[in-house]
């Protein structure tokens, strides 16, 4: 099997030494070149043609964002963001990143070494299979439905990896109407609530980071902390959340089949459930438990994916009844929502 080559760019060189020492003990992937600066890695990708590039955010001359951008249209090339507790991470996924890891800080070398094999060099594997320059972009048919919304349902909506830009334009799309939406993103702690405070100024919606005992109600999302689980609950006959810490499930805390499954017993039929891009299998046995108890289930396809992953494995066992690009799904949600 040929091995992934990886080009490590940070404008620390103890750094990028230490991230090359964890890759090379991967015999998967090879550390073909490493930068330090933006205008040594665009030298370096023409020469080497690495597979995925690692990439600081905060660099001199050019920072990991502009970077980016400008990278992009020209060399499309798998990315994966190392980056402090940085709201800018997500400027880097806008710009075309295909995933982040959180840059480790406090621990001893053989603990961080240890979490920068398992940590990127999964992220690196998993960024290897985007095909990045072929993603489908396609606009969006307008959301039509703005009166005659049933409000007593619940949107529960999860993803992976790609899936804090996939979110995004579902969520973006929604109005006040919308009845309350709970959403699970596999990230770590910390960003999740830079996450939702950035939805909140960017769409209609109110959109938080969900703590225990938050309404589920209309016109406001609720995402899953980094580290706890969410789970639908009904408490003197109306919807909130409950959130707690707890061991993985399906691979992951938060899990998205924690969530679905909690949807499925609370809500049943009176729920939308909507699975997004991202590796794994994660969300799909309770999406198909939404579907069995009656809820409406939509799966994004894969030509729009990032990773299909999660929508595939979701489709393969019958969950999803709709599936579509990911740029119809809002309108999608509100069509099934209609009242007549």
């Amino acid at each position: 099997m040929r091995r992934i080559k990886v080009l490590v760019v940070d404008d620390s060189a103890m750094f990028r030494n230490l991230l090359i020492q964890s890759l090379k003990a991967d015999p998967l992937l090879e550390v073909v070149a490493q930068a330090g600066d933006a205008y040594a890695a665009r030298d370096a990708i023409i020469e080497y043609r690495p597979d995925v590039m690692t990439l600081d955010v905060e660099m001199p001359r050019m920072d990991g964002i502009q970077f980016l951008r400008k990278l992009m249209p020209q060399y499309p090339l798998p990315v994966v963001v190392i980056s402090a507790l940085d709201a800018r991470v997500f400027d880097a996924m806008e710009a075309g990143a295909v995933d982040f890891v959180c840059k480790p800080t406090g621990v001893n070398p053989a603990k961080m070494d240890e979490f920068l094999r398992k940590e990127l060099g999964t992220k690196i594997k998993i960024a290897s299979t985007v095909k990045v320059g072929k993603l489908k972009r396609a606009e969006a048919a307008p959301v039509t439905s703005l009166s005659g919304i049933k409000k007593d349902m619940v949107v529960a909506i999860g993803a992976s990896t790609g899936g804090t830009e996939a979110i995004f334009d579902v969520v973006s799309r929604f109005r006040k109407d919308i009845p309350g939406v709970v959403v699970v993103q596999h990230m770590p702690p910390g960003f999740t609530e830079m996450y939702a405070n950035r939805l909140n100024n960017q769409c209609q919606v109110a959109v938080k980071e969900a703590a225990t005992g938050d309404r589920v109600l209309p016109g406001r999302v609720l995402i899953a902390p980094g580290d706890k689980h969410l789970r639908l609950v009904k408490v003197n006959g109306a919807y909130q959340v409950e959130c707690k810490a707890g061991e993985k499930v399906s691979g992951h805390c938060p899990s998205v089949d924690v969530l679905f499954s909690s949807v499925a017993k609370t809500a049943k039929k009176d729920a939308v459930g909507v699975i997004l891009t991202g590796m794994g299998g994660d969300g799909a046995k309770g999406l198909l438990e939404m579907r069995q108890a009656g809820a409406i289930t939509i799966g994004q396809n894969e030509a729009s994916c990032v990773v299909y992953g999660m929508p595939k494995v979701a489709y393969d066992i019958g969950a999803v009844q709709h599936q579509m690009e990911l740029s119809n799904i809002a309108n999608k949600v509100y069509s099934v929502l209609k009242t007549n």
